[in-house]
C-alpha cells in the first residue's frame, strides 16, 4: 500500500528487505503502534502512531500519524476515518494532549480528508533530506 499511489511509487521498493529490519525497530518500541485494518482475513488499511515525549507545552506528550494507507480498492468505505479515528483514541489513552500529522503538499484531496476529520493547518512543515 505505500507504494500504492504516485508519490510511493517513486520512493518505496517492495520486498526490500529494509522492511523488514524497519519493522523490527518499530515493533519493538513501545511508543510506537503500527495499526492495520483487516476485512474478512485481508489488510486493507495501515497507519502508523508514534508518540513523542516533550519539554515545551508542560511536557506535553505529542502523537505523530503516519503512513496512513487505505487499499485502493477499498477506499470510500469510511476505513482511512476509522483508523484515524482509532489513533486519536488511543493517542488519548496514551495521556498525549495533541495529534499532528503532515502530509504532502501535493495531497489535495489528502488535506480535505484530514479537515474533515478536525485537523488544522496550523503549522509549515519542513523537512531536510539526509
Amino acid at each position: 500500500m505505500l507504494a500504492d499511489d504516485p508519490l510511493g511509487a517513486t520512493r518505496e521498493r517492495p520486498g526490500d528487505p529494509a522492511y523488514a529490519a524497519a519493522f523490527e525497530e518499530v515493533d519493538g518500541d513501545p511508543r510506537q503502534v503500527l495499526a492495520v485494518a483487516v476485512l474478512g482475513d485481508e489488510v486493507v488499511g495501515t497507519l502508523q502512531l508514534t508518540c513523542t515525549p516533550g519539554l515545551s507545552r508542560m511536557g506535553m506528550t505529542r502523537a505523530t500519524i503516519e503512513a496512513v494507507r487505505v487499499r485502493a480498492d477499498q477506499r470510500g468505505r469510511r476505513l482511512g476515518e476509522a483508523l484515524v479515528g482509532w489513533a486519536i483514541d488511543e493517542a488519548r489513552a496514551r495521556g498525549c494532549g495533541t495529534v499532528q500529522l503532515t502530509t504532502d503538499a501535493s495531497r489535495v484531496d489528502a488535506h480535505r480528508f484530514y479537515e474533515r476529520l478536525g485537523f488544522t493547518p496550523s503549522h509549515v512543515g519542513m523537512k531536510l533530506g539526509l
